[in-house]
């Protein structure tokens, strides 16, 4: 497993420097949401229908595309990890409060997003993904403003890590792991 994970400012500067409105948080939590939703790690499709959503349907730059690309293959190897390896792509704990919960927020809603584009059908999911469906939907929504202190940080953590650790549950259940996927392609990008 890989210990050094893309950043989020440096992700969120490309992106700016390529004229894509949104940030590495919601950048990965599509990229999340389409796994969880059924999407196949080997399905090339994914970068198409990311730049339907991100930018204006027009094709990523070079730099772009190879950064994305490179997103996509950590998310897809931190699902795979058997230790919950998925790291949220966030702002780091020095940034203010308010910018790391609305970071969280736009990477929720981008999950739900992602997610939607790969599982319209939820009747047959279980209970607990349609309930964390609702969770994430309840989470997105939320827009007060959060006191810089010690319960706001450790409820702001909780949240964090059950975003984390149930879109890693949503996958579990839906997602299609590298083996099930086309056997004729090995390659995750």
């Amino acid at each position: 497993m890989s210990t050094k994970s893309i950043d989020y400012e440096t992700f969120s500067a490309m992106l700016r420097q390529e004229n894509i409105v949104v940030d590495a948080a919601e950048v990965q939590g599509i990229l999340c949401g389409m796994l969880s939703g059924g999407m196949a790690a080997t399905d090339q499709s994914w970068s198409e229908a990311l730049a339907d959503v991100i930018n204006q349907g027009d094709a990523f730059s070079p730099k772009a595309k190879t950064a994305i690309t490179a997103l996509f293959n950590e998310v897809c190897q931190q699902f795979v990890d058997a230790d919950f390896a998925l790291r949220l792509c966030l702002p780091d704990d020095a940034s203010p409060i308010n910018e790391r919960g609305a970071a969280l927020l736009v990477w929720v809603q981008g999950f739900l997003l992602g997610f939607g584009l790969h599982q319209a059908d939820l009747t047959g999911c279980s209970a607990d993904v349609k309930e964390a469906l609702e969770d994430f939907s309840e989470i997105a929504r939320m827009d007060e403003e959060m006191n810089d202190d010690e319960e706001s940080e450790q409820a702001l953590f909780e949240v964090m890590e059950y975003v984390r650790i149930t879109s890693m549950l949503c996958f579990n259940e839906l997602g299609k792991p590298l083996l099930d996927d086309d056997t004729s392609s090995t390659s995750v990008h």
